[in-house]
């Protein structure tokens, strides 16, 4: 059975809208888990990556989002999601833009299997438009889990490493006061990456404002990802970003020249790809979903 397979059938048992998490917790009380073959470390990641897919890529697909984080057969799309699982700490807590970077780094490794990096804008040389060229976080795909060594090298001989590049600008909100600045702004620091996001932890629902949201994104490429920073596993991509084929390599050398995280960002995929061994503590530390939760807390302490 498919990670897919089993998606559908705890969701057509289940008759209503849940989370990737409450699936693969269904399939294992229910004894389905076993049917499955490779599972990973995070089986739930998986599940959500299959259904995003599906959604996305396949006009025929079964299944739908009625909620955030929450997947469906389209058939009980419209029952009430159910809270009691997914329990939310209300508490507000003071934080940083930089507080975000965690819940980036664990989203992007547990749903896509992305290392990311933080770029520290006040270790670069100083730049007038620093702000108009620095991401606030980059990340790398590397394909090493998933191909075998003959396809990497025929790959690399060939000239296509199949490595992915992203960029990332992080902001606490979006609203209309600054949705312009923020999106142009994620639109001149991600030119040299394969994709680039505008993340937040708070995006207006305001049906105006999403419309111009998905307007511009539609318009730019620029994806769009919301972090829950009370369940970390609850973040989602709300607009999924176009893919570049060509690199602005240019973008790329200016970086490297006047920011020394980026350098060795660079330096440091070279050097794991050629040796097919990813090196972790060359990227920013995956804390889990539970530590996340702690450290937010801790802010308003």
């Amino acid at each position: 059975m498919t990670f897919l397979e089993l998606a559908e059938l705890i969701l057509r048992e289940e008759k209503r809208p849940l989370t990737s998490k409450e699936i693969w917790r269904i399939a294992q009380e229910k004894g389905y888990a076993d049917q499955v073959g490779s599972r990973g470390e995070t089986p739930w990641a998986t599940i959500a990556a299959s259904l995003y897919t599906d959604i996305k890529d396949n006009l025929n697909t079964k299944f739908t989002k009625p909620e955030p984080a929450h997947f469906a057969l389209k058939e009980f799309a419209n029952v009430a999601v159910l809270t009691s699982d997914e329990p939310k700490n209300n508490r507000t807590s003071e934080y940083r833009e930089r507080d975000l970077h965690p819940f980036l780094t664990y989203f992007a490794y547990t749903y896509q299997r992305i290392y990311t990096k933080t770029i520290y804008h006040e270790s670069s040389s100083k730049d007038r438009y620093a702000q108009w060229l620095h991401p606030d976080m980059v990340g790398v795909y590397f394909p090493l889990d998933t191909w075998q060594p003959e396809v990497l090298e025929i790959a690399r001989d060939l000239g296509n490493l199949v490595l992915k590049l992203y960029s990332y600008e992080i902001k606490r909100e979006l609203t209309f006061s600054n949705l312009r600045e923020s999106f142009f702004q994620a639109v001149s620091n991600s030119s040299w990456a394969h994709q680039g996001y505008l993340v937040a932890a708070e995006v207006d629902q305001d049906e105006d404002f999403i419309e111009e949201l998905s307007r511009l994104s539609t318009s730019f490429g620029i994806g769009v990802i919301k972090l829950d920073i009370h369940n970390p596993d609850n973040s989602e991509i709300l607009i999924p970003a176009k893919e570049k084929e060509l690199l602005d390599i240019n973008t790329m050398n200016r970086l490297v020249l006047i920011n020394g995280n980026f350098r060795e960002f660079l330096k440091g995929i070279k050097i794991d790809f050629s040796s097919r061994e990813i090196r972790k503590e060359r990227y920013d530390q995956v804390l889990g979903s539970e530590k996340l939760i702690e450290f937010m807390n801790s802010r308003g302490s």
